[in-house]
């Protein structure tokens, strides 16, 4: 396990379940992954912001290595939908974002940054199974993990 801070979450728990509204229009659901796909959920700060855009970018570049592991990436921020619509456009990103408006997935996880109402920098992966099986919080908004940090934990998943 890697993390910095606390989190309501540990490796080891059931992820959360949770619906939210993603970019392609239609709502997402964490459960509907259970039995065939692992998922990554990539919390990030704001649209539009440099460390995002370059995290959300690198997804995209990735892409094709994090589909043929088996993984489903959920991006997550508290952006509403047409701004990150419009980011990804913007980006010709190929991973759908999903919105956590009302911040209640952040405060699920406990990633929500109350003073600031935006979500620190966080990941978790979560087996076929709905269980954390790593996880990192970023300490600071700017800093953010290599996919091959994260296509490593991923493979340890079918180790």
């Amino acid at each position: 396990m890697t993390t910095t801070t606390t989190t309501a979450v540990h490796v080891g728990d059931t992820a959360p379940d949770f619906t939210i509204a993603s970019t392609d229009g239609a709502m997402v659901t964490l459960s509907s992954f259970r039995g065939h796909k692992n998922v990554l959920i990539a919390f990030f700060p704001l649209a539009f912001t440099g460390t995002c855009t370059a995290e959300l970018c690198a997804f995209s570049e990735d892409f094709d290595q994090f589909s043929t592991s088996d993984v489903q990436i959920i991006p997550i921020s508290v952006d509403a939908v047409p701004s990150l619509k419009e980011f990804r456009a913007k980006y010709d990103m190929k991973v759908d974002l999903a919105s956590d408006f009302r911040r209640e997935v952040s405060r699920a996880y406990g990633v929500l940054r109350e003073e600031s109402y935006f979500s620190k920098r966080a990941y978790f992966l979560i087996d076929k199974s709905g269980v954390v099986r790593w996880m990192h919080v970023e300490e600071k908004s700017g800093v953010r993990r290599e996919n091959t940090e994260i296509l490593e934990a991923i493979a340890a998943l079918s180790a």
